[in-house]
């Protein structure tokens, strides 16, 4: 079994939770408006929105400005890659339409990860002090844990909009570790962003572990190098 830590801090969104992978939640909204779109191909469509939100996303600055707006960020995205497809009949209306739809979708999706609760249930039992730490605005994180009941698991739930600093702040471990009374050198962070949960975790001596829950594997010629992969929560368990 392998020896576990004192403390784990915990991310939320596609680590515990999952909403599905956003290229096919794209094309299979994408194929309820092929009659819409074409001649332009709910594929071709997908993969244009895919490379626009990935590339936004992305943008640390950009991110950061638009975690507490995510639907209005996902909307003007979606609206801005439609108009600069060219496409006359792709128009704004059309857009907004899409975007709705893709929201709604994905929330219908989210669940939690298979083997998610039953591995912090364990982790909990075994004595592990446990925190949940998520970015993004208190209302929809806190929808969220309230849906899924996971206050009671955790000892300490930190959300950005309610503590007011987040993820990669230094400050947003320091605080967890003091809500947990732990040392860096004896708490795992496990989560799926390499910069939040992994790179910036280990400049403070933290125990890294990535999760890759959908199996895509570390991105070419990247920098950051986790201490650990996993593809299942359970798998911190043995």
């Amino acid at each position: 079994m392998t020896s576990l830590p004192r403390a784990i801090l915990l991310d939320l969104d596609d680590t515990i939770l999952e909403a599905g992978q956003r290229p096919l939640i794209l094309l299979a909204v994408g194929e309820t408006f092929a009659d819409e779109i074409a001649p332009v191909s709910p594929a071709d469509l997908a993969a244009r929105l895919e490379a626009a939100l990935e590339a936004f996303w992305s943008d640390a600055t950009r991110h950061r400005q638009a975690r507490f707006g995510i639907v209005e960020a996902r909307r003007r995205v979606i609206g801005e890659a439609f108009a600069a497809h060219g496409a006359p009949h792709l128009t704004p209306a059309l857009a907004d339409r899409f975007a709705e739809r893709f929201t709604d979708w994905r929330d219908q999706a989210t669940a939690l990860f298979p083997t998610a609760r039953e591995t912090i249930e364990t982790l909990r039992a075994r004595g592990v002090r446990l925190a949940l730490i998520t970015n993004g605005a208190s209302a929809t994180q806190r929808a969220k844990i309230e849906r899924f009941d996971l206050a009671p698991l955790f000892h300490h739930i930190q959300i950005e909009g309610e503590v007011g600093f987040g993820k990669p702040e230094e400050r947003a471990y320091l605080h967890a570790l003091a809500a947990l009374d732990a040392r860096p050198d004896e708490t795992w962070m496990v989560g799926d962003n390499l910069e939040w949960e992994v790179a910036a975790p280990q400049r403070l001596g933290i125990h890294a572990i990535w999760y890759d829950g959908f199996c895509v594997g570390l991105p070419v010629g990247g920098t950051i190098t986790p201490d650990r992969i996993v593809h299942r929560l359970a798998e911190l368990l043995d």
